[in-house]
């Protein structure tokens, strides 16, 4: 999970929708596992005694996930909880770091004095901040993404190999931010009071432009992507996807094994593009009912127009946090401006205020913004039963997210921290569906 020590970076960093369930397929690869992770396995006699009522059946299946498993995914979920927080505040410690003895200032000078355009000094702003939040946030980065992985058995790169990632994004992000923030006070100096409403609409096109180029430029830059070789898989796929239209003539396996042993896919894409990418952990973990479940999820993303209903989302949520910094940077200024070397909302200086105070808002936002999230989930859940048919396939995809996802939380636990329902809500949907399908069938 990315450190929300930006807003821009925040705007720029979009994830494309992911159901994060395994798959299965020939991948040219070898077999990557977690030994510290398993599930007790059954065969086909069990799953034809398996009991019709769907809390039954769930029980039975939450039954197979060992003590000792579940012990572990809790304390791997709660810590993130934890994370939450420190990130949070980490943000904030930032921000007292820059503001503190004129440092954002003595930034802000110095760009004045090698940049000849206003857009160049604040593109340096930009660059500079970037890697001072790539510095500062360092110790933490290394934990939280390569020491607790390793920890837990899902890291799987040499720290050296994570730490080439780690400066790939540093580049990419640093370029990013920089270019935004120039466009961003630009906008703010050229449009004065009603600088929140323009902030909102270059966000909402900073998102956009973001799912539109990650999947094809960036990713590939941390993962090769390649097709799918010719087999049930990727018939299966295909076929399921011309079924919804969904505009793809291959399927595609990536090699997230070189960093991780987490399951994952997804498909990718806006204004007429798409593709659907299988990582390699899950080609090789999973039975093809499986593969059919986790299609048609990806596929109910894609069909059900969620990255769209998402960027909305977005823009009303960014719309009301630049409002709420709008009324707090005119209060915060004009009681700190000049013992912080600021001059006024306009002046890139400040940045690192609107962070802060940005910061604020999406911490205290969290419940929301992964309540609209889950929704999304669960309706791609709903879609996936009704176009692959594979309930079994699907809660057997579902305990093997227990690796890292707390599979029985309370509800006011899913409420607050849960962007994807939990293990035993979505195998008693499956179960549900395969309850109420039942009973039409035999009602004929």
């Amino acid at each position: 999970m990315r450190l929300l020590t930006s807003l821009l970076m925040l705007l720029l960093c979009a994830a494309a929708h992911s159901a994060d369930i395994p798959d299965s397929g020939s991948a040219n690869t070898a077999t990557v596992s977690n030994p510290q992770f398993y599930i007790k396995e059954v065969d086909d006699a069990w799953r034809a005694n398996l009991p019709r009522a769907a809390d039954a059946a769930t029980q039975a299946y939450m039954e197979r996930l060992p003590a000792e498993v579940v012990a572990r995914s809790n304390a791997y979920f709660e810590g993130g909880y934890w994370l939450l927080l420190w990130n949070f505040l980490l943000s904030l410690t930032i921000t007292i770091v820059l503001l503190s003895g004129k440092r954002s200032a003595r930034i802000r000078d110095w760009a004045l004095r090698i940049g000849r355009y206003a857009f160049i000094r604040d593109a340096l702003y930009g660059a500079v901040y970037s890697l001072c939040i790539w510095v500062l946030s360092l110790p933490l980065a290394i934990y939280e993404g390569y020491v607790r992985e390793h920890a837990y058995g899902m890291g799987t790169q040499s720290f050296g190999s994570w730490f080439i990632d780690n400066l790939k994004s540093l580049g990419i992000e640093t370029v990013m931010l920089a270019i935004a923030i120039a466009i961003l006070y630009a906008a703010i100096r050229r449009v004065g009071e009603r600088w929140w409403l323009w902030g909102t609409g270059l966000a909402t096109v900073f998102i956009t432009f973001s799912y539109l180029v990650w999947p094809i430029w960036i990713d590939p830059l941390f993962n090769t992507y390649k097709p799918l070789d010719e087999g049930q898989v990727r018939t299966s796929v295909l076929a399921m996807a011309k079924a919804n239209e969904v505009p793809v003539t291959n399927v595609y396996w990536y090699d997230a094994s070189r960093q991780t042993t987490q399951v994952s896919a997804n498909v990718s894409g806006i204004f007429g593009s798409a593709a659907i990418r299988l990582n390699d952990n899950l080609l090789l973990r999973s039975s093809l009912p499986e593969i059919r479940a986790v299609t048609g999820h990806e596929i109910g993303h894609y069909v059900l127009h969620h990255i769209y209903i998402g960027i909305l989302e977005f823009a009303v949520i960014i719309m009301i946090g630049f409002s709420l910094a709008k009324w707090a940077m005119n209060r915060l200024l004009r009681r700190y401006s000049s013992q912080l070397g600021l001059q006024g909302v306009a002046d890139v200086a400040s940045l690192p205020l609107l962070v802060a105070v940005f910061s604020v808002y999406m911490f205290f936002m969290t419940p929301i913004d992964n309540t609209l999230t889950r929704v999304e989930e669960i309706e791609a859940d709903r879609f996936g039963f009704n176009l692959a048919r594979e309930p079994l396939g699907a809660a057997e995809a579902y305990l093997k997210l227990t690796e890292y996802r707390k599979p029985d939380p309370g509800p006011v636990e899913e409420f607050i921290f849960f962007d994807h329902p939990s293990t035993r809500f979505r195998i008693h949907a499956a179960m549900q569906w395969r309850e109420n399908m039942q009973s039409q069938q035999s009602q004929h």
